[in-house]
């Protein structure tokens, strides 16, 4: 489990791709310090399992699944990661509940700086949509952050200068994509209420009659 505070930022050193999978070698500096074999560490968002690591670099196997289904598979040596170590049981809960496990991919389609705040506009499919809501949260690239807004198909947030420094939002340009992981409560209160349908008086149709 993650809370989607960043805590570094890492390099990637070294990427070795097979035929669906892939093993990635990041750079990540100070948060080495505790690091140990099968520690899960969020890169960009994805929960991954450490397999070897040095003093400076640890490396992780991505499955194909995971390939498929996340940005890990565009990454390139040399380009910037966030990560982020798994949360500790006397930690600090600074963000929201992050699993790891990502959705969906989303498209940046607008950057821009309003005062000392910088918002940004992340085109998203309908069935991500479902799991959004103004003023909930969402993981992006790992990083835990608040929707300020929500059309059926884009999602808008917003970052203060030192989660937009400290993390890889400031080197995102408009077009490329991001992980995307929505709220895990929001997750399982839909799947229930779809399972009920037809079997409670307490379905979707019934909360959006009643302003839910």
């Amino acid at each position: 489990m993650f809370t989607g505070i960043i805590e570094a930022k890492g390099k990637i050193k070294v990427l070795t791709k097979g035929m669906d999978s892939m093993k990635v070698t990041i750079e990540a500096g100070d948060i080495m310090s505790d690091m140990q074999l099968g520690d899960s560490v969020a890169v960009n968002g994805v929960c991954l399992t450490v397999s070897h690591f040095t003093q400076r670099e640890f490396t992780l196997d991505v499955m194909p699944e995971t390939v498929k289904a996340t940005t890990i598979h565009s990454l390139k040596v040399g380009h910037l990661v966030n990560l982020e170590r798994a949360m500790a049981a006397n930690g600090r809960f600074g963000g929201h509940f992050v699993s790891g496990h990502v959705d969906g991919i989303g498209t940046i389609v607008r950057k821009t700086k309003q005062a000392n705040a910088v918002y940004i506009d992340i085109s998203i499919s309908r069935e991500l949509s479902q799991f959004c809501i103004p003023r909930g949260s969402v993981a992006i690239d790992g990083t835990s952050l608040t929707i300020f807004d929500k059309q059926p198909e884009k999602l808008t947030v917003s970052l203060i200068p030192h989660t937009y420094q400290e993390t890889i939002f400031a080197l995102k340009e408009i077009g490329q994509q991001v992980n995307i992981e929505t709220d895990i409560l929001g997750k399982y209160i839909i799947h229930q209420l779809k399972n009920n349908e037809g079997t409670s008086a307490i379905t979707m149709n019934f909360l959006q009659q009643n302003g839910y």
